[in-house]
């Protein structure tokens, strides 16, 4: 996806809306799935250094903001689709539907605003929580610290709202007045099918598979995500393991729907698997 959307901006002078958010979103999950290995392997080889200054809590800020510009970048996708198939005819629709290629940048540039500030106070609780857990204390001070961050962490959610809150809303209300528009022509197309395959048709009831797919992964990513965020589960606990798991495999399922739903992708990885098939003369 990213090859391919890149190729399409490098090659035309007018950079299109949709390629521009598939280079953020990939770029983005990308660089997450790297972090997280990168996370791992501090964690196993690099133990003692990693739990000392300054690393635990740069680690996890990034890996904040990587999650937080993931659920943006996939509700502007959300968007995108909402703004440029649906037929409706409310002026705010006609509005963003001249004006989205301007808009587009600016959307991408606040996403990262907005994960950035929703992370900070995390960060800052990860930082100052992990501070005074790796201090000597006895049992007593140890029970206040855990009541105190229970405290904290109600600040802390209400904080994030924006940054987890608002995209998943977007993403939602979006896929929703998608799926509906579609669903209203596809009906329509099949009270007047005269009984003939219709690639028309054909390809309303496949656009709203893949849109019914997306809202599945990234609603269950969302979930996932908001478990560990909030440390919902005991650490190496079957729940928790699980939503690790879930995190892992979300965003793989995303870009194989993405990929599979749409035909430049596809033919991009098709023309990659025939080379790879290929025996080298």
């Amino acid at each position: 996806i990213l090859a391919a959307s890149s190729s399409t901006c490098i090659g035309s002078k007018a950079r299109s809306p949709y390629d521009m958010i598939m280079i953020s979103l990939t770029s983005s999950k990308i660089i997450l799935q790297c972090w997280i290995i990168l996370d791992l392997f501090l964690t196993i080889f690099c133990e003692p250094s990693y739990f000392e200054e300054n690393i635990f809590g740069v680690v996890k800020t990034v890996y904040l903001v990587l999650n937080y510009s993931n659920l943006w970048f996939g509700a502007w996708l959300s968007v995108f689709y909402c703004i440029k198939v649906t037929s409706f005819t409310h002026s705010s629709f006609i509005w963003m539907k001249q004006r989205i290629a301007t808009l587009v940048p600016w959307m991408l540039l606040t996403s990262w605003l907005c994960s950035i500030t929703a992370a900070i106070p995390f960060a800052w609780d990860v930082y100052r929580v992990h501070n005074n857990f790796t201090a000597p204390s006895s049992m007593t001070n140890s029970s206040a610290m855990r009541t105190t961050r229970k405290d904290s962490l109600g600040v802390l959610i209400l904080l994030s709202n924006t940054g987890i809150g608002m995209p998943v809303i977007l993403s939602v209300v979006s896929s929703v007045l998608l799926i509906w528009s579609l669903w209203i022509h596809t009906r329509r197309m099949q009270n007047n099918a005269s009984g003939f395959r219709d690639p028309i048709l054909e390809a309303h009831i496949s656009a709203i598979k893949s849109v019914c797919s997306l809202l599945i992964f990234y609603v269950t990513y969302f979930i996932a995500f908001t478990f560990l965020l909030y440390d919902c589960f005991l650490r190496f606990s079957i729940a928790k393991s699980i939503c690790i798991a879930i995190m892992a495999a979300c965003p793989t399922g995303h870009t194989m729907v993405l990929i599979w739903s749409n035909p430049k992708f596809r033919e991009l990885s098709a023309r990659i698997w025939h080379h790879t098939n290929c025996p080298v003369r």
